[in-house]
């Protein structure tokens, strides 16, 4: 089973975008994720396309379990 932590911000243009972490450590907490969210706001670490990042707006940790399939091709 594969885990992703998705950010969720607003931008100042007033959309929301996302930012997705592969694999989160286990046991991560809300704190540490409202730390992180308020240091990439605060450092503008990420501003191009979708504008600047203003506003948490959410975050959440998608689970996706990945079952390859034998089709016998060579």
């Amino acid at each position: 089973m594969t885990q992703i932590l998705e950010l969720q911000f607003e931008t100042a243009a007033g959309k929301t975008t996302m930012i997705a972490i592969d694999a989160p450590k286990s046991k991560v907490t809300a704190e540490e994720i409202r730390q992180v969210m308020k240091t990439i706001i605060a450092k503008n670490v990420f501003d191009g396309q979708a504008s600047t990042l203003v506003k948490m707006s959410g975050a959440r940790i998608v689970d996706r379990q990945v079952t390859e399939l034998e089709l016998g091709i060579e």
